[in-house]
């Protein structure tokens, strides 16, 4: 079985900005709403592993699994047979002005994908809301 779903937003605030959040995992209770405390061991990089303490206190090991400074990073949790991938794109607006679109797209496989994606992506479009305030509260 697997999942997917897709969300993208635009936002003033550069692709940089975006990515300084991004890649400062200290950050992302901050403005990701399922997301209690994250500890990360060594620096934000591909291979990186960690845990991530999600609201409801459950305990989620995660790798981040691909990473490509300022444009994207992947990380994945594997809870059992479930796979959990969510993927975080940022790219400049082609329409000429300095902001950019943020994608996430979160794939899951595994025996009942179906039934906890909805659950696991449901705080998507609260989470980006919150990541577009602070990162264009930074562009200033």
């Amino acid at each position: 079985m697997s999942f997917e779903h897709e969300h993208s937003v635009t936002t003033t605030a550069s692709p940089h900005d975006v990515w300084a959040l991004w890649s400062d995992i200290g950050s992302w209770h901050c403005w990701d709403p399922s997301v209690q405390q994250v500890a990360l061991e060594g620096h934000f990089a591909e291979g990186a592993a960690g845990t991530m303490i999600l609201s409801g206190g459950l305990e989620a090991p995660f790798v981040i699994a691909i990473v490509e400074p300022h444009k994207r990073f992947l990380d994945r949790v594997t809870l059992g047979d479930l796979v959990i991938n969510i993927d975080h794109v940022v790219a400049p607006n082609g329409n000429g002005d300095d902001g950019s679109t943020i994608t996430v797209t979160t794939h899951i496989e595994g025996a009942g994908a179906d039934g906890i994606g909805p659950m696991v992506e449901e705080d998507t479009p609260k989470a980006l809301a919150a990541l577009v305030e602070m990162a264009e509260s930074r562009t200033g």
